[in-house]
């Protein structure tokens, strides 16, 4: 059966949103220096309003999806990216860095939570046969707006300063991001209707199944193995010498990396099977690892992060698929959300406390054999849900 063609506008639409929010997420590091030099703040200090972000996106999802789940995707979206514009605006009248933590930190982190589940959700519902590659492109637009919207930031900055970039980006998340959500649409399978809610399993009821917490436990043991090298593969790679330039374009590399994952992955998937698949990329992520352990120069760390990006980026593409595989359309955006919100603890704490380590050891070396560990259980993990039965929804 194929599918109607406005699942394809939808995917493209998701592409968009997440392009928009991501591209936000990650232009943080274009703003560290400026708001250290305005507040005259410590790194930590300015580090927490990144990672106070991301923890309230990873925990809030839950609470985006539901709300999507019953007031639609297209209505939260837009919310969501009007809270990211205004929180942005905000942000560029800041005279203190607490004001930043309000604005920017609580702002940007409440506005992609209203974005990520509900927009990455609205696209399974659509597809059947090909669910995997349409997850994939979507999620892909996390990697292009980590890797463009930085880059223009970072121009916008020399050419407006950060206040004038800040509110530039603002508009743009309001031309581009609300353009996106707006395009947004609920698949008909997945509406409700006069006879009850759309084929599904309830939030509640996927709760107390199995499948979801074998899921729930991957994404947990692997979420510190996924932030640690977005934080640290640079540092790593200024201890062995390399230049700046070339040590930050390894997180350029991940985004590559993640972006072949994402469109590829989620294909590959849809024939070999999505469950299967997802143990594979949770075995290949700590496998990748060996490479960082070895690396006696830039070649190795650049094979690494190309490495973890193609894994990385095909774990996120197959986590909304297998969702809807497991539970169906009736409440998808909410388990969704839910599932994420095990990836906060690891996204805060993980790339703190392998700097914890490093300045006590003065070696990666133990957190490379925690993250392969953590992968391990991970791949455990997910080697379960291959013989979760899917029911017919």
């Amino acid at each position: 059966m194929s599918e109607p063609r406005y699942a394809w506008v939808v995917v493209w639409a998701a592409f968009f949103s997440l392009a928009v929010i991501f591209g936000v997420a990650y232009s943080f590091a274009a703003f560290f220096e400026s708001f250290a030099a305005e507040f005259t703040a410590q790194r930590a200090d300015v580090s927490l309003v990144f990672g106070l972000s991301g923890l309230l996106y990873f925990v809030l999802g839950a609470g985006g999806g539901m709300l999507a789940d019953h007031y639609g995707p297209r209505l939260v979206c837009a919310a969501g990216m009007l809270c990211i514009a205004g929180g942005l605006f905000a942000t560029s009248f800041a005279h203190s860095i607490a004001t930043v933590y309000l604005t920017y930190g609580v702002g940007i982190g409440l506005g992609i939570a209203l974005v990520y589940s509900p927009s990455i959700a609205c696209v399974q519902p659509w597809f059947t046969r090909r669910r995997g590659l349409a997850a994939g492109i979507a999620s892909a637009g996390i990697g292009a707006g980590t890797l463009v919207v930085p880059l223009l930031v970072a121009g916008a900055i020399a050419w407006l300063q950060w206040r004038g970039a800040m509110r530039t980006l603002a508009l743009g998340v309001l031309i581009v991001g609300l353009g996106a959500t707006l395009l947004l649409k609920r698949a008909p399978s997945a509406a409700r209707s006069a006879a009850g809610a759309a084929p599904g399993a309830s939030l509640r009821e996927a709760l107390h199944s199995s499948g979801f917490w074998w899921l729930y436990l991957s994404v947990v043991a692997a979420a510190p193995t996924m932030f640690i090298p977005f934080a640290h593969a640079s540092a790593a790679a200024r201890d062995l010498g390399i230049d700046d330039a070339r040590a930050v374009g390894l997180v350029g590399l991940i985004g590559i990396g993640s972006l072949v994952g994402r469109f590829t992955i989620g294909a590959l998937a849809d024939r070999l099977g999505r469950n299967r698949t997802l143990a594979l990329m949770q075995a290949s992520m700590g496998a990748s690892y060996l490479l960082w352990h070895a690396a006696g120069g830039y070649a190795a760390l650049a094979l690494f992060a190309l490495w973890f990006g193609l894994s990385y980026g095909g774990i996120v593409s197959l986590l909304p698929a297998i969702c809807m595989d497991l539970f169906g359309a009736r409440a998808v955006s909410g388990i969704i959300g839910t599932l994420y919100s095990g990836a906060a603890l690891g996204n805060l704490l993980g790339p703190v406390m392998a700097g914890a380590v490093f300045d006590a050891s003065g070696s990666y070396g133990p957190v490379i054999w925690a993250c392969m560990a953590l992968s391990a259980l991970a791949t455990l993990a997910s080697i379960r849900l291959i013989s979760v039965r899917h029911p017919s929804y």
